[in-house]
């Protein structure tokens, strides 16, 4: 039933307007990404993950431990088929991706704009180049989950694909299985990304540690359910896949 409203809605849009809606998303999600990057490193942008008013550790703690809970709670319910094939009946098919990346856009925002800093050193290296050498370390982890985006197909991840697709009347094909290059030695290289960017830190602070720590175990959670549709998509295609390649640490 869900499907077949779907169908009646998507063609009934306007294309043109599709169209901008999703590179409206897409451009969104690039701004506020490349925010988070600097957000994360403490470098550039206004706000840093350590940046904010003063305020008690365990207020600051609560806060922090509740946006993160938000952030992972929006993608995972998101991402889940039940739910994609429920909204489906109300978002048309074109931009159902786009919509949900610029909800996750949105969260994000809001993670980063309502951060409580908690300052305190865990850990500090000053020296260099060691220090230097560490960023090179995260930003190599923002590099590879970059790069594992495009290896998959970045425009179909992102939603581009499908409103560029509506726009010239073709059909949407869903991505086929494929692991090509880092998907060999791991097979969330994205999500390994995101671990070397989080814990790459030449000065770790009390909240960055609680940032990293708090992400670390959503992704170990989140990839579990991930992978369960996954395998409900591929079959035993990927349960080969899952027994050939580790998860997220490569192995010799």
């Amino acid at each position: 039933m869900g499907q077949q409203t779907t169908t009646q809605r998507a063609p009934g849009a306007s294309r043109a307007a599709t169209t901008v809606y999703g590179f409206v998303a897409y451009a969104a999600f690039l701004a506020v990404f490349a925010y988070f990057v600097g957000f994360i490193e403490g470098l550039i942008v206004p706000k840093g993950i350590d940046d904010g008013p003063d305020t008690t550790v365990w207020i600051a703690a609560l806060a922090d431990v509740g946006l993160i809970t938000m952030f992972g709670l929006q993608h995972s319910v998101m991402a889940r088929p039940g739910f994609k094939r429920w909204w489906k009946r109300y978002v048309p098919e074109p931009i159902e991706r786009s919509t949900y990346v610029a909800i996750s856009t949105a969260t994000l925002a809001l993670v980063m704009l309502l951060w409580q800093p908690i300052p305190e050193v865990v850990w500090e290296i000053n020296a260099q180049p060691w220090r230097g050498i560490v960023y090179g370390i995260s930003f190599a982890g923002w590099g590879i989950l970059l790069l594992a985006t495009f290896l998959i197909d970045h425009f179909d991840l992102f939603g581009v694909k499908q409103v560029v697709r509506h726009q010239r009347g073709e059909a949407y094909e869903h991505p086929t299985f494929k692991t090509p290059l880092l998907y060999r030695y791991v097979r969330h290289p994205l999500l390994l990304g995101f671990l070397i960017a989080f814990w790459a830190a030449p000065t770790m602070t009390v909240g960055h540690l609680l940032f990293a720590g708090a992400m670390t175990i959503y992704i170990l959670v989140a990839v579990r359910y991930e992978e369960r549709d996954l395998i409900r998509y591929h079959g035993d295609q990927y349960r080969r896949y899952r027994d050939e390649v580790p998860r997220l640490i490569p192995r010799p």
